[in-house]
């Protein structure tokens, strides 16, 4: 709705792309056309991708062995090449855990379709588990936004005594706009599988985030799960 919205008010000259600072660049990109073909072109799904890549950096999206799976299925976002650092500055473990076997594994989950095309889906350390089955928090936090009353969302797993994690969303209202709990879980509902609907809401006056602007849900994950005995995330 965001990206509609910008396009409205700037006009065709939106692209964006996705890196991180181990990879020292971007290396996917969803350009300009791409958006257009998203917005005037009928294919709506492209709004949701990061894009294709586009550098000389390697990207794949593999299993925890590191397997390419195939299009359609999760895995992790794995880049190799120039543009990616070697290591961790005097932190071997967590270089060790994160690069191998010459590949950097960005600790982001996401699916290819079968034109390149990638789609973020969600962190590794964010995704919910309730009652066996894997939710993504920005899979629910994509439908939460299409709400024309919800100006920011975020989703986060809470305790739960009988599925170990429930779904649970923290909602910012547009200026004017009133919220019911019932209303937007209804909502979800609609469009999502009966798992992955939030099972409570609260609406807040504001979301924290981090440093880099972005919404901090471990500091949201955290207000649920102090004191909690075990911490199923």
């Amino acid at each position: 709705a965001r990206i509609r919205a910008a396009w409205e008010l700037f006009g065709p000259v939106l692209c964006q792309g996705f890196g991180c600072g181990e990879t020292t660049s971007g290396v996917l990109f969803l350009t300009t056309e791409d958006h257009r073909r998203a917005i005037e072109g009928g294919d709506e799904e492209l709004l949701l991708s990061c894009g294709r890549p586009l550098g000389e950096a390697e990207v794949r999206i593999v299993d925890e062995r590191g397997t390419p799976v195939p299009d359609g299925e999760i895995g992790e976002i794995a880049v190799r090449g120039p543009d990616v650092v070697p290591g961790y500055y005097n932190a071997p473990e967590l270089t060790a855990e994160s690069f191998r076997d010459g590949w950097f594994h960005t600790g982001d989950l996401a699916r290819r379709r079968g034109d390149g095309y990638v789609f973020i889906v969600d962190r590794k350390k964010d995704m919910i588990i309730s009652g066996g089955f894997n939710i993504y928090a920005v899979e629910v936090e994509s439908v939460l936004h299409q709400h024309p009353g919800v100006y920011e969302a975020a989703v986060v797993g809470v305790p739960d005594a009988r599925w170990g994690e429930a779904v649970h969303a923290v909602v910012v209202p547009r200026e004017g706009a009133v919220l019911d709990e019932t209303e937007l879980i209804a909502f979800c509902t609609e469009r999502l599988a009966r798992m992955k609907k939030p099972r409570s809401v609260d609406i807040a006056d504001a979301l924290p985030h981090n440093p880099n602007g972005k919404i901090d849900r471990r500091a949201i994950r955290e207000r649920y799960w102090a004191g909690a005995e075990r911490r199923v995330h």
